[in-house]
This record gives C-alpha cells, structure tokens and sequence, in this order.
C-alpha cells in the first residue's frame, strides 16, 4: 500500500530524521515512536502529502487518499455533530445516510448529539467526533496522529478494537501514540529522532 524511501527532512536546521524507509502492506499497523519534537507528526504530513518539504519518495498504491487526524479534532465549532460528519464525508467524496450517521455516532458514544453544535462539547467529545469517520468512511489506510489523546478509558478501548477490525479486514493503520496499544494483531514500531 506504501513504500516510502530515503526520507529525510530537517526543521529549524535540525534533522529530525534521515535516510527513512517505510514498507506498509495490507494489514500492517505501524507504531511510529519517538520523543516529543522527534518529527513523528513531521513524518505523518510527508506521508500524507500535506507537508513537502523533505526529500525522498512516498509512493502510495492505493485508489483513495488516506484518512488522516491530526493533533486537533479538525471539527468546526459552529456546526452541529452530525453538520461537521457530513462536511469531512464530503471532503471524501462520501455521503452519509441518517443509518450510517446514527451507527457512527453510536460507535463513538456521541448518540443523542447529532444536533449539538460542536462548540459546546468536551475536547474529549470534539476528539470523538473526528474518530466517528473511522467507523463510516471506506478509507482502506488511517494516518492517525495521537489517535487516544483526550479520550477516556472506554473510548481507548473501542478505538482499539476498531484498529484491529480495520486491519483484519485488510485495512492498514500508521499512527502516533505515546500509550502502550494492547491490540490482538502485532503493530510495527518505526522509531524517529534518533539522529
């Protein structure tokens, strides 16, 4: 699905990381690892085609773009749950019916909130939000930068079911976390800042 060659990209006239391959194949979860400041989120926006300043190469061999989530929700505030799920389909190219948009907002715990401005919620319900895409939308690869931050303990456990469901339907996960994964399929770690 990716091979990524010989990245390298410095910041600041710091290297944060050179000479880095990637291979992802159907089914793979990459753990990308290192400290704060490494360049892990860096690493993410290369691969994702929203950062381009590096060198190298990031071939994708799929049909469809990535789904990505940042640092932030990339939730608007004055639109409703269900109004800020509907614009990031759109932005994939995908509709969602008042099903999919119900079984979505279920799976994330936000049932009941559909028409509750985005504004009003907790950043753990604004996070949960953006997660809802990851039980809707047909992207075969998730880019996930700090995917469990500002969730509790039940939301971690359910995204983690989500990842290993993703994949063994041969769907591929990369992603930033500094917790620990307690997953039923093996995860790949890649560490960067070590240079």
């Amino acid at each position: 699905m990716l091979t990524a060659c010989n990245l390298t990209c410095e910041r600041d006239q710091r290297v944060l990381f050179e000479n880095l391959n990637i291979d992802v194949a159907s089914g793979d979860i990459v753990q990308i690892e290192g400290p704060n400041g490494s360049g892990k989120s860096t690493l993410l926006k290369i691969l994702c085609g929203i950062y381009d300043e590096y060198e190298g190469t990031v071939d994708w061999q799929i049909d469809e773009a990535p789904l990505y989530l940042g640092h932030r929700p990339g939730v608007t505030d004055s639109l409703s749950v269900a109004e800020n799920l509907s614009w990031l389909a759109g932005l994939h190219g995908q509709s969602l019916s008042q099903s999919q948009l119900a079984n979505m907002l279920s799976a994330v715990g936000l049932a009941g909130y559909e028409l509750v401005a985005a504004g009003n919620l907790s950043e753990g319900q604004r996070k949960r939000i953006s997660l809802a895409r990851y039980y809707g939308f047909n992207n075969r690869v998730w880019v996930m930068d700090e995917p469990f931050s500002a969730i509790d303990t039940s939301g971690v456990a359910a995204l983690e079911v989500r990842l290993t469901q993703h994949v063994q339907a041969g769907g591929s996960v990369i992603l930033t976390s500094h917790q620990p994964l307690e997953l039923e399929v093996p995860v790949r770690r890649l560490l960067v800042g070590t240079t």
